[in-house]
């Protein structure tokens, strides 16, 4: 094998190019980006990505869930492919990196071995995994999610967005159903890179965050079921209000997440109100709980709290209650050995890092139970993602593709 020279990076201003003329496709209305999944803006993004991946040599496989594999050939024919992976969707009010740095840093890897003429017995595949969000379908990390076997295609494709849309039918027609059958491929590692989504690393200050755990998650759709009302000639005695109900199950939710400290969070940020009029005292409340911790037991723990929590609230109220778990998965360790890779490779190339857990879930959350996986972080300013005033530097998206240029070509095996 054929070492690289400490010296050698990426091209910045490439990466900040490519992400700037992305960020230009589903614009948001406040400088970010809404581009939700299956959605015409995704489509044009998508076509853009396979066009930058066409005019770097690389050659495009989708499977039947829409995921997208970009693949630059290796020496070994027999040598299973080093991933890169991450999403372009975006939240409907998401920022501009979200996801989008991962693949297209991703595409900065290969464009830079490229342009050194760098050969390697693995091949590498830079990937767009299909609706990690979540938010137009839940769960979220679907697609990868059936690809690492944890939910049926069938599930996925039934999935529906709050105005009735199945995702099945939007992909389709978006014209982005691929012929492979997901999870048919084999892989000898992943690596995702991502904003870190918190306030840490820029706090610490360090640029880069090498991620070894991922905190688990729980989704619980709640809905509670009263009586309309008008909300002026109905006596407060007579009344059967699902908005209270949600109001003091919000409350119970911070109470748990509070008592259970340190490492662990809950909070609600989905909430839908029937019929949604002023002067109606709401018929049907529906929100999502989103608990998570990177310690089992406390998961388990807070969804137990929280379930219990929601019926003795709506039995005091007389409210009808229905709960629904529709997004879950354990906490994560991602693989030591790539874990120690990236560490080194930060410390050679002269960044500071730190060990971080990811507060957030990720298609690498998923995958981790097919294949080694690892994930490297940036920071973002203030913390802030989510929202599109969702900010990184050139410098620190530079540095952590460094850092995931250097690993991924250490473990793609340079050939002389």
């Amino acid at each position: 094998m054929t070492a690289l020279g400490d010296n050698v990076r990426i091209d910045s201003a490439r990466l900040w190019d490519s992400l700037m003329e992305m960020a230009k496709i589903g614009p948001g209305v406040a400088g970010g980006n809404n581009r939700q999944t299956l959605t015409d803006s995704d489509a044009e993004g998508r076509a853009l990505f396979k066009g930058w991946c066409d005019a770097a040599g690389l050659s495009m496989g989708v499977d039947t869930m829409g995921n997208m594999f970009a693949t630059r050939a290796g020496t070994d024919p027999k040598a299973l492919p080093v991933y890169i992976g991450s999403h372009l969707d975006t939240q409907p009010t998401g920022g501009k990196y979200d996801g989008v740095l991962g693949v297209l840093a991703g595409l900065e890897v290969v464009r830079t071995m490229n342009d050194l003429g760098i050969r390697t017995k693995h091949p590498v595949v830079v990937t767009n995994w299909t609706n990690e969000e979540g938010a137009r379908f839940a769960p979220a990390m679907l697609a990868s999610g059936v690809f690492a076997g944890i939910h049926t295609e069938d599930y996925a494709k039934a999935r529906t967005d709050l105005d009735g849309k199945v995702f099945g039918a939007e992909l389709e027609r978006i014209g982005w159903v691929g012929d492979e059958k997901v999870g048919a491929r084999q892989m000898h590692a992943m690596f995702e890179y991502h904003i870190e989504q918190g306030p840490i690393l820029e706090a610490e200050g360090k640029d880069i965050g090498v991620v070894t755990h991922g905190q688990g998650l729980w989704w619980l759709e709640i809905t509670l079921t009263g009586k309309e009302a008008h909300t002026g000639s109905t006596p407060m005695s007579m009344r059967v209000n699902a908005s209270l109900g949600l109001g003091r199950i919000l409350e119970r939710v911070q109470q748990i997440a509070m008592a259970h400290q340190p490492n662990a969070v809950g909070g609600v940020g989905q909430i839908k109100v029937s019929p949604n009029s002023r002067n109606v005292l709401p018929g049907k409340v529906v929100f999502t709980v989103d608990i998570r911790s990177p310690e089992q037991a406390k998961l388990d723990t807070m969804r137990g709290e929280v379930e219990r929590a929601a019926h003795a609230v709506a039995a005091e109220l007389g409210l009808g209650c229905e709960i629904e778990a529709v997004g879950h998965f354990d906490p994560v360790t991602f693989d030591p050995a790539l874990v120690k890779r990236v560490r080194g490779t930060a410390e050679r190339l002269g960044l500071s890092q730190m060990d971080i857990i990811s507060g957030a879930g990720h298609d690498a959350c998923w995958i981790n139970r097919v294949a080694p996986t690892v994930m490297i972080m940036c920071p973002c300013v203030g913390g802030l993602s989510h929202n599109e005033a969702e900010e990184i530097s050139p410098e620190w998206a530079a540095a952590g593709a460094d850092v995931l240029f250097h690993a991924v070509v250490e473990t793609a095996e340079v050939v002389g």
